[in-house]
């Protein structure tokens, strides 16, 4: 009788039961690792996790906006896509080009993916002309803004901002990028 139960003995695995009752909860496994990993690869970045700090950060760039807009700022971008650079022409309404400073940050927000932001430092090359390299090259719609930084915190002035958007799929035959004004 031992032979014939030591005979019909098979490995846990072989077993009919051991599968059906483990195959669903294998399954189950599997499938909420899957979906987690998915969950924290695709995690929205648009969401702010701390409202009050950007609320009082919102009031201090309509601050600054409005600092642009009394001295009557005006950038006029041109990105030249072939070789990377970004050109700004700077201009003030107020006439007055030695307050402007010798750096600004260009600030590239990509409206979907915080990975693909760029920060760029234009150096001047000529009062209120400044040059760039963008890291790499910007496809579809970007988020634009305009920093001073180095000697503006030297004089004591108050800083300012210049904002707008661009659609990189609007492009001249020249293969440069749309004028952002």
């Amino acid at each position: 009788m031992s032979e014939l139960v030591a005979e019909n003995a098979k490995p846990w695995y072989r077993e009919f039961w051991f599968w059906f009752v483990f195959s669903p909860l294998i399954y189950i496994i599997i499938m909420c690792s899957i979906t987690v990993t998915i969950a924290l690869k695709g995690a929205d970045d648009v969401i702010i996790d701390n409202y009050y700090k950007e609320g009082r950060m919102i009031n201090q760039a309509l601050e600054q906006d409005q600092r642009a807009r009394d001295l009557g700022l005006l950038a006029d971008l041109r990105f030249d896509r072939t070789s990377g650079d970004v050109m700004i022409s700077l201009t003030s309404a107020v006439g007055d080009t030695a307050s402007l400073p010798d750096t600004i940050l260009l600030m590239m927000g990509h409206p979907v993916k915080e990975e693909k932001d760029q920060i760029i430092h234009l150096k001047a090359i000529a009062p209120g002309q400044y040059r760039g390299t963008l890291a790499t090259e910007p496809q579809y719609s970007w988020y634009l803004t305009l920093y001073p930084i180095g000697d503006i915190a030297l004089r004591k002035q108050a800083p300012w901002t210049l904002s707008g958007e661009i659609d990189f799929r609007i492009s001249d035959k020249t293969g440069l990028a749309p004028r952002v004004k």
